[in-house]
C-alpha cells in the first residue's frame, strides 16, 4: 500500500499527544513573557519615578523662576504620558 501525499500518521507516533505538549509549552511560554514584561515595566516605571523627583528637586534649588515652571510642565507632561503608556502596556499583557 502506498501512502498518499496527505497522510500524516507515522507509526509509534501520536501526533495529537506531542500537538498537546506543545500546547502547554507555548501557554508556560507566554505566561513567563508576561510575567517579564510586568517586571520590566515595574522597574521602568519605578527609574522613571526616581528621575522625576531628582529633577523636581535639581528645578527646586534653582532661584529661578521660569526654571521651576519649565521643569513643573515636564514633569507633568512625562508623568502623564509615562502612565497611558504603562496602563495601555499593562493591559496588553493580562
Amino acid at each position: 500500500m502506498v501512502a498518499s501525499k496527505n497522510d500524516t500518521t507515522v507509526p509509534g507516533v501520536d501526533f495529537e499527544a506531542a500537538a498537546g505538549r506543545i500546547r502547554d509549552l507555548n501557554e508556560q511560554v507566554i505566561e513567563q513573557a508576561k510575567k517579564s514584561g510586568n517586571v520590566s515595566l515595574d522597574a521602568y516605571e519605578k527609574a522613571l519615578t526616581s528621575v522625576l523627583d531628582f529633577e523636581k528637586k535639581a528645578a527646586g534649588a534653582s532661584q529661578l523662576d521660569f526654571v521651576k515652571a519649565l521643569t513643573d510642565a515636564h514633569v507633568n507632561f512625562v508623568s502623564q504620558t509615562s502612565e497611558a503608556y504603562l496602563k495601555a502596556a499593562r493591559e496588553v499583557l493580562k
